[in-house]
């Protein structure tokens, strides 16, 4: 691991794990001060718990903010826990609104109102506003440092300003137009401030057709449309039309990289918040609600193929066998499951066409079906030299690969339907379905035309 962090982060984390468990902290401080904030979140990340209070007294408070925008959770949980409200106030005062709003948002109710009642004003005001949206929506996205300006005045003047301003925030692609009332207008480029006559007006320079977000809409599908429209950054409005604020790349490329880790994650029924080094209980708790459930569904299908123990009992060869059907119809089904969910992220696959999808699959399920059901029918009939053998296990694998392309489609349909999520709960799903399926097909054909 240590090896792996220095190849691809350059962070040497022999050399700071051999100076923190020497007690050199002086050494470990000037280390700290020479990395960037999210170098040592992932280096806080990278560390057991016993050494991470250490670590957190030695960075500069200055950055304690950006760190803690960075840590997950669980490693942010704790270390929040051991700071006064006025400290956390002041370590994340600096930061960004939305960043601000995930950190006050990871915090117990009650440590949380004692730090909003030791900010400022302005402060309070600036994470009240934000954390008056939903925790997965655009308001709680979305950066207060915005740029505005008005349709009446002229192109040389907003240059005039800009260069008494100086600098510009982070991401700074466009200027906002509003009215008086702060409705929002369109908004003028930096490109064409700087190449219109200065003599123009801002309301002759500026675009009106550009797509606004709302500050309800889901995170989801705002990065759905930055990848669609290549932005760098887009408005957000009230419901009055009133501009809000501005959502920027680096917020949507979190959100993406979020997505993307809470699919792989809760396909295995873990938590992508989850502490790496969290305490051996904490993490045998959380995995041992997962591995129940799957007991229950391999009881499932145990008790499925306990109907036909007599069958088994006299043909010894079906229980070689059993597993082979299952098998196949589990990985087929995954393979459906994963395209769909994929295809749901990305805003692919809707109720709309979800039916066409579905008779996609079946055939494509019917087609492998009949592909590898010949397949291992010669093989079966040639191995133990019986063509009605092989003939039953080559329909309970077409029926089973038809029954996978199926279930692929329509479990995370019905989920998503019923506010589940499908990366969660689809996979223990389908393997449950392609299990039952694929040894019914296969011991029931086989107690009816074999015993």
């Amino acid at each position: 691991m240590a090896e792996l962090l220095e190849q691809e982060y350059n962070l040497p984390l022999d050399e700071f794990n051999t100076a923190l468990s020497s007690g050199m902290f002086v050494h470990v401080r000037s280390m700290l001060e020479s990395m960037a904030a999210t170098d040592i979140a992932l280096l806080l990340h990278s560390t057991p718990p016993k050494s991470r209070p250490i670590i957190w007294q030695l960075i500069d408070s200055s950055i304690q903010g950006e760190v803690l925008e960075q840590l997950s959770d669980d490693v942010r949980n704790p270390i929040l826990a051991e700071m006064t409200p006025e400290h956390v106030a002041e370590a994340a005062g600096n930061l960004d609104d939305d960043d601000f709003a995930d950190v006050l948002r990871s915090m117990p109710d009650t440590v949380y109102k004692k730090v909003l009642k030791s900010m400022d004003k302005q402060d309070r005001a600036r994470a009240e506003r934000v954390m008056s949206y939903g925790e997965e929506t655009a308001g709680a996205l979305m950066n207060t440092d915005t740029i505005t300006v008005r349709p009446d005045v002229t192109v040389d003047v907003i240059l005039r300003y800009l260069r008494i301003k100086e600098s510009l925030p982070d991401a700074t692609d466009y200027l906002y137009v509003v009215d008086k009332n702060d409705k929002f207008i369109g908004e003028v480029s930096l490109a064409s401030l700087v190449t219109s006559q200065t003599s123009k007006l801002v309301s002759e320079v500026m675009e009106v057709d550009f797509e606004v977000i709302p500050a309800t809409m889901p995170e989801s599908e705002v990065a759905s449309l930055f990848e669609r429209y290549d932005w760098i950054s887009a408005p957000v409005i009230d419901d009055t039309g009133t501009l809000l604020g501005r959502i920027t790349i680096d917020d949507i490329v979190d959100v993406i990289r979020e997505d993307a880790e809470h699919s792989m994650m809760s396909m295995a029924g873990l938590d992508d918040e989850a502490d790496t080094f969290a305490p051996v209980l904490k993490s045998t708790q959380r995995r041992s609600l997962w591995l129940g459930v799957n007991l229950f569904t391999a009881l499932l299908a145990a008790f499925v193929s306990s109907l036909f123990e007599s069958t088994l009992d006299e043909l010894a060869i079906l229980a070689v066998l059993n597993t082979i059907v299952p098998s196949m119809g589990g990985v087929a089904g995954s393979q459906t499951l994963t395209l769909v969910i994929r295809g749901m992220a990305v805003g692919h696959v809707t109720q709309a066409n979800s039916r066409w999808l579905m008779g996609k699959e079946l055939a494509i399920g019917f087609l492998n079906g009949l592909l590898w059901a010949v397949l291992i029918a010669g093989v079966v009939a040639l191995w133990k030299q019986d063509l009605m053998l092989g003939g039953v296990i080559a329909f309970a694998m077409m029926m089973n690969l038809i029954a996978a392309g199926l279930a692929g489609v329509f479990i995370p349909l019905a989920l998503k339907k019923m506010d589940i999520d499908p990366a969660l709960a689809g996979s223990v799903i389908l393997t449950t379905v392609t299990d039952i399926v694929g040894i019914f097909a296969f011991l029931g054909t086989a107690t009816w035309l074999l015993v």
